[in-house]
């Protein structure tokens, strides 16, 4: 049965690491309220303001902390874009051992493959503290949205933080309609069984919680699905489902002509310059977070190949490589972005001359002049080791202005649906990449415009609210 706040509380739930808002304290202790966006923001406005629904989501910082300090943790409506938000203040010793020292450090990993395993993961006691604190912080979501949620309602829980939370909210509301999503991929089952045996059954478990386990695409799916096979022995009666996440197209192509982004394109020119014939130099652009699993370092490497042995390409092309920072407080990610500042710079060295500068890297975060680069590019390099997604390779063509030859990882999760439009790479072959580099500098605009449309309709096929109200239909069913 529902708890007496149950009965009077929400139909529809999201749970979530980060919400749709933080707070930052300014002068004389006032706060200021950052509304996000997203895949997430975009599906919750869709079901309307009289949906009843509640965001449950985390502090993250001291002004998050703050604001739950003053309001108790639900968020005033007015800050949040009208949407009602419980924020809950973790403690903080708690939430970095279960974001950080789990979620990031372990998790992600695994998910992603990215341990250099003759020295990592080691699975220690310091370990066993830190997964003690993800209990603890995926417990505090669990009794939260009992706490929120009315009988029966449907609670959509987000990605693998919260990959605890359906089996711990199943225990205290099983009247509940609970679906969890993975917005990463999933690792293969003997990559998955790095994890200590225990924790491995636990995380699926976890999830099998669910009434609906979903995931971006079929192969991360399926990886779950063998996981469960051979950990769990099957699936049991949870159902597993697919939904690929799209561009919003009208939000980017209204965005991406503001007069912000104009002037940022203006900018860009000037960076990129023209080539010695006086003809417009060409554009590869890529824009990522500096993680780990984006591969911008052999994407730099493979451009550095291209000027090395297509020596035609000297002064006629620019890569605008926008690498923001993510995740700074994990010296592998500071050691990570200190090494793609140090090789753009030494390609400018090796081939930049006097009105040519190879690599315009810029690594402090602008969304607007990110879409500037989107309207710009000749060619979009999307080359991740393994993405779940990966929204960048669907955006770009979604807002050229020229038309966009995407060069595209087989390992994102994108090529499933853009693949056939897309070159393909291996995302650790540098020899190739550059190679289609260089294809896609020579393909005709006839052919660049022809591919960009195919790839802005596949990209744009399953917008944000169409992903977001699927789940909620498929809970009914």
């Amino acid at each position: 049965m529902a708890s007496s706040e149950g009965e009077q509380g929400a139909g529809i739930l999201v749970a979530s690491n980060r919400g749709p808002v933080s707070f930052a304290v300014g002068e004389g202790g006032a706060l200021t309220a950052r509304r996000g966006g997203g895949g997430l923001v975009s599906g919750l406005s869709a079901i309307g303001p009289d949906a009843d629904a509640v965001w449950v989501c985390a502090a993250l910082g001291d002004g998050d902390r703050e604001a739950v300090r003053r309001t108790g943790g639900a968020l005033d409506p007015a800050d949040t874009g009208g949407q009602r938000v419980r924020m809950l203040d973790v403690p903080p010793d708690v939430f970095a051992d279960a974001y950080n020292g789990i979620a990031n450090s372990v998790l992600w990993f695994v998910h992603h493959m990215l341990y250099q395993t003759p020295l990592e993961p080691v699975f220690d006691a310091g370990f066993r503290v830190r997964w003690a604190a993800y209990e603890e912080y995926n417990a505090a979501f669990a009794r939260a949205l009992a706490e929120e949620a009315a009988e029966g309602a449907a609670v959509l829980v987000q990605d693998y933080h919260l990959a605890l939370v359906p089996g711990l909210l199943r225990e205290l509301r099983p009247d509940l309609r609970i679906g969890h999503f993975s917005h990463t991929p999933w690792a293969p089952v003997d990559y998955f069984r790095l994890l200590p045996d225990d924790v491995a059954e636990q995380l699926l478990r976890g999830i099998l919680g669910a009434d609906r386990a979903a995931f971006l695409t079929r192969r991360w799916a399926d990886a779950f699905t063998a996981c469960c096979e051979a950990i769990t022995g099957g699936t049991g009666s949870t159902r597993i489902g697919v939904h690929g996440l799209g561009a919003d197209a009208d939000f980017l192509r209204e965005r991406a002509h503001r007069a912000d982004v104009e002037e940022r394109m203006a900018v860009l020119r000037g960076q990129i310059g023209t080539a010695p014939d006086g003809s417009a130099r060409r554009t590869i652009v890529r824009v990522d977070r500096t993680e780990l699993s984006k591969n911008i370092v052999r994407g730099l490497l493979a451009y550095r190949d291209l000027l090395e042995r297509r020596p035609e390409w000297r002064g006629r092309v620019v890569h605008v490589a926008f690498a923001y920072p993510s995740r700074q407080d994990l010296a592998v990610y500071r050691d990570y972005t200190a090494e793609v500042s140090r090789l753009a710079r030494e390609i400018n060295t090796a081939y930049g001359e006097p009105g040519w500068t190879p690599v315009v890297l810029h690594v402090e975060d602008d969304f607007a002049r990110s879409l500037a680069a989107y309207r710009l590019a000749d060619v979009a390099l999307v080359n991740p080791v393994r993405d779940g997604m990966n929204l960048v390779a669907k955006e770009v063509p979604v807002v050229s202005d020229r038309g966009c030859v995407l060069v595209l990882s087989r390992e994102a999760g994108a090529f499933e649906e853009l693949g056939e439009h897309a070159l393909t790479v291996n995302p650790y072959d540098v020899t190739a990449t550059a190679d289609a580099l260089h294809t896609a500098l020579t393909l005709p605009g006839a052919e660049r415009a022809e591919r960009t449309e195919r790839l802005a309709a596949a990209a744009t096929a399953l917008p944000p609210a169409r992903w977001f109200l699927d789940q909620l239909r498929a809970l009914d069913a």
